[in-house]
């Protein structure tokens, strides 16, 4: 789980504003939470000591399949949502965070699934001198991440209805400053909703008839690029440079495989070996190794209209030194701009363990 808020910012705007002459129902949520920060990593054990508690407050938008995506999702809201979240630790201190989120609805829409990408900001992040405890967030300017599991049910009187649920909040940097061990808070929600027009709900547009779709192969050229930093507390941040080629086919309007080859030109990692060579002379790391790394990947692509969210899986076939294993793995948000543009925004990482924020934009043949 990594951020990726702004696309989905950019998403929720490019919906809200095609809607503008069509009618507009929405709800608002309150929440109260209270949970615990999951030992995810060992080096945060010392920083979990007593239960979280805090706030939600959302606004939901709601859709009518007046998009065929929307149709094809079961109607799902688009929103916003804004947290308070007290960690019960003195060194982690208070954590305030804004999120674009989606609601999918299942089970006659009673069961609600929101998925919500943001940024948070952290009262007490790692401070060298004054708060070197915290070695969970080293910037005050976090990513943030939001899944929320709900029971809900609407106008149980008057437009209040009320749900119950259980929601994983997670907070990181991505790996742009150290320390970066971030954390994840697992919590029981509870609260009431307001649907202020809920004697004036539009009729859901049917799906119709499904169609088939698919398209033949495409090639793609990307290039992404950012920049982070090993590990190392207060070591220097450097820029790095990925190159991707892939092929993509897309197999029905939902959903598109992808495979193709990477290529990684991190100056962090130049740093580091140069740095472990020095601060380790007996250790295995000579000063002589390659900071170029080659892989190969396999992927999907999960569609909304222009959007799409992308994962991958790849598998470093090129790998003269070692930095968290072979595997890597990629979530993101990437966007259509015409016939052959595509911006995308992805954080690269080794399971849990972010190395970077990758920035794309890439040409599909």
């Amino acid at each position: 789980m990594r951020t990726i808020a702004l696309f989905l910012f950019l998403l929720n705007c490019c919906l809200l504003h095609a809607q503008e002459k069509i009618l507009k129902p929405f709800d608002i949520e309150a929440d109260l939470f209270y949970g615990t920060i999951l030992e995810h990593n060992p080096d945060i054990s010392h920083l979990i000591t007593e239960h979280p508690t805090g706030i939600m407050l959302a606004y939901n938008r709601k859709t009518y399949g007046f998009e065929d995506w929307e149709r094809r999702y079961n109607f799902p809201d688009v929103g916003y949502t804004f947290a308070y979240q007290d960690m019960k630790n003195f060194y982690l201190g208070e954590l305030y965070s804004g999120y674009a989120h989606y609601n999918f609805y299942y089970w006659k829409r009673r069961l609600q699934f929101r998925i919500g990408q943001g940024f948070a900001i952290a009262t007490k992040p790692y401070d060298r001198e004054t708060n070197f405890i915290n070695n969970a967030y080293g910037t005050r300017v976090l990513s943030s991440t939001m899944l929320k599991f709900s029971y809900k049910q609407n106008n149980i009187w008057r437009g209040f209805g009320a749900h119950a649920g259980f929601s994983l909040i997670h907070y990181s940097n991505a790996n742009l400053k150290a320390p970066n061990n971030s954390t994840n808070t697992w919590a029981f929600t509870a609260g009431i909703n307001y649907f202020p027009n809920h004697e004036k709900m539009p009729d859901f547009i049917p799906m119709g008839e499904k169609t088939k779709y698919s398209e033949p192969l495409h090639y793609n050229l990307v290039v992404r690029s950012g920049a982070n930093q090993s590990d190392i507390n207060n070591s220097p941040r450097y820029g790095f440079v990925t190159l991707t080629g892939f092929v993509d086919k897309r197999i029905n309007h939902k959903s598109s495989l992808t495979g193709g080859v990477d290529a990684f030109f991190a100056n962090f990692l130049k740093e580091l070996i140069r740095y472990e060579s020095v601060a380790f002379p007996e250790g295995e790391v000579s000063g002589d190794e390659d900071w170029k790394r080659f892989g190969v990947f396999v992927g999907h692509e999960l569609h909304f209209n222009e959007m799409s969210f992308v994962s991958q899986l790849g598998y470093y076939v090129y790998y003269p030194y070692d930095f968290e294993g072979r595997f890597y793995n990629r979530l993101g948000l990437k966007r259509t701009f015409g016939k052959h543009f595509r911006g995308s925004m992805v954080v690269k990482a080794h399971g849990a363990k972010a190395e970077a924020v990758e920035f794309g934009i890439g040409y599909r043949f």
